[in-house]
């Protein structure tokens, strides 16, 4: 049986899917969110960014630079395959 959908077609739709759905607040919903306050520190991107970069490459330098990318670079690693 044929594949209809390569794994980065369906990384491409499920990533809007998701983030449109987490927009989206519901029935009832005013459409008003509360603005909270985030402080600077490290995120899970960031994190997950620097593990993946770390197996893929083995560099520190490149570790850093793709934790200040954060989720750019782990969508991008989901992508692009390592070569």
């Amino acid at each position: 049986m044929e594949k209809i959908f390569s794994r980065q077609s369906l990384y491409l739709l499920f990533i809007p899917m998701a983030f449109l759905s987490a927009c989206y607040g519901g029935p009832g919903d005013s459409g008003y969110v509360v603005p909270v306050y985030v402080g600077p520190g490290i995120g899970l991107g960031t994190i997950i960014a620097v593990v993946v970069s770390w197996s893929r490459n083995k560099s520190i330098l490149w570790a850093i630079i793709h934790g200040l990318l954060g989720w750019l670079y782990v969508i991008y690693a989901l992508l692009v395959p390592k070569k």
